[in-house]
C-alpha cells in the first residue's frame, strides 16, 4: 500500500469588478473619508449601500451621507487573525450600525482582548494612512465615548443622514479583488499509486469488478457502479485525442505562446480520458483521432505535452464513447 499522500495547495486569482453608480460613490467617498448610505423610499438608509431596495426590488440611487460614529450591534472575538485580515493581532469582528444609518456595516474592532468589547458600545472609524477607494480605507473601527460627531445634522441623540451628491474627483469605476484559498490536499489511496507511477513515467489506473472499465485517473471507486475499485492497470503510453481546444489567452505565470491546443486524450487501455497539452504540430493540424505520446522533461512529475506518434489516425468509433 503506497504512502497517501498530502501536501499545501493554493487556489488564486484576482477578480475585477465594475462598479455602479452607487457602489462607485461608496468606494470614492471612502476614500474621501466620506462615508456614504442610500435611502429608500421609505426613508430607511442602508449603509453598506445596495443598488436595489432589498425589500421591494426598487432602484435606489439617493445618496446620503452618514457619521463615521456608531454602535456595535453584535460581534465575534477573533483569537487568531489570518493572512490578508484587516489586523495583525487578536481583533473582534462587529456589525455598526453609523449614526444616520439603519443597517449595520461589517468590519473590525481594534480593542485588547473580548472583555472590552460589548453589544451596544460606542465606536468611531479609524481611517488608513493611505486610502485607494476600497473597503480597506477604513482600517478599523476603535472605541469612541463620544455623541455623534458633527460630519452630519444631530437631532437630540441620534444623527440624521443629509443628502450628498456622490460626486467625487477620479472617482473609482472598478476594484480588483484578489481571491485565494489555502488549503492542505489528500488525493486519496487511489490517486496517490496514481502519482506514484508518474514517478517512473507509467500512468496506471484501476479496473472496476463489475463493469471492468479502467479509470485514469482512478477515482478509487467506479463513478457508474459505485464499487470500490483497487485492481491497478498500467495504460498507455500512447493515446487517441478525442476532443480538443485551441486556448487564445496567455495565462499569468504559464510559459506557453498562444495559440496553443489542450485535449482530452484517451490512452490505450482507459475507459476514460485525461487532458493535456498538445505540441510538436501546428494548433491548426490538431484533429480528433489523432495518435499523440507523451514527452517527458528531465525529473518531471507528468508528462510536459503530447505530440503526434506518426501513425494513422484512429477510427471514430474506438473513441466515440471516451468524448
Amino acid at each position: 500500500m503506497p504512502e497517501v499522500l498530502k501536501a499545501p495547495l493554493v487556489l488564486e486569482f484576482p477578480f475585477t469588478r465594475s462598479l455602479g453608480p452607487v457602489q462607485s460613490a461608496f468606494l470614492t467617498g471612502l476614500r474621501e473619508r466620506v462615508v456614504l448610505g442610500v435611502r429608500t423610499r421609505d426613508g430607511r438608509t442602508l449603509v453598506p449601500p445596495v443598488e436595489y431596495d432589498p425589500v421591494t426590488a426598487e432602484e435606489i440611487r439617493d445618496l446620503v451621507e452618514v457619521a463615521t460614529t456608531g454602535t456595535v450591534t453584535t460581534w465575534a472575538w477573533n483569537h487568531e487573525p489570518r493572512r490578508g485580515q484587516p489586523l495583525d493581532t487578536p481583533f473582534a469582528w462587529v456589525l455598526v450600525r453609523l449614526d444616520g444609518a439603519d443597517t449595520a456595516l461589517l468590519h473590525v474592532l481594534d480593542v485588547p482582548g473580548p472583555d472590552a468589547v460589548r453589544s451596544g458600545m460606542r465606536v468611531r472609524v479609524r481611517w488608513a494612512g493611505e486610502r485607494t477607494g476600497a473597503i480597506t480605507d477604513i482600517a478599523c473601527f476603535e472605541p469612541y465615548d463620544g455623541a455623534a460627531e458633527d460630519d452630519v445634522t444631530v437631532s437630540g441623540a441620534e444623527s440624521e443622514a443629509a443628502a450628498h451628491s456622490g460626486e467625487f474627483e477620479d472617482m473609482v469605476t472598478g476594484i480588483v479583488a484578489p481571491a485565494r484559498l489555502d488549503y492542505t490536499y489528500s488525493p486519496g489511496r487511489a490517486q496517490s499509486a496514481y502519482i506514484d507511477a508518474l514517478s517512473a513515467q507509467r500512468t496506471v489506473g484501476e479496473r472496476c469488478p463489475n463493469c471492468r472499465k479502467v479509470y485514469v485517473p482512478p477515482r478509487g471507486a467506479c463513478p457508474t457502479c459505485g464499487l470500490a475499485t483497487s485492481e491497478q492497470v498500467e495504460v498507455g503510453p500512447r493515446g487517441t485525442v478525442t476532443t480538443y481546444c485551441i486556448v487564445n489567452i496567455k495565462a499569468k505565470n504559464l510559459d506557453i505562446e498562444v495559440p496553443y491546443v489542450y485535449a482530452h486524450i484517451a490512452l490505450d487501455g482507459a475507459d476514460l480520458a485525461l487532458h493535456g497539452r498538445i505540441a510538436g504540430i501546428p494548433y491548426d493540424q490538431v484533429r480528433m483521432g489523432l495518435r499523440v505520446e507523451p514527452v517527458w522533461k528531465e525529473g518531471a512529475r507528468h508528462p510536459d505535452h503530447y505530440r503526434p506518434t506518426g501513425e494513422p489516425d484512429a477510427e471514430y468509433d474506438t473513441y466515440k464513447e471516451l468524448l
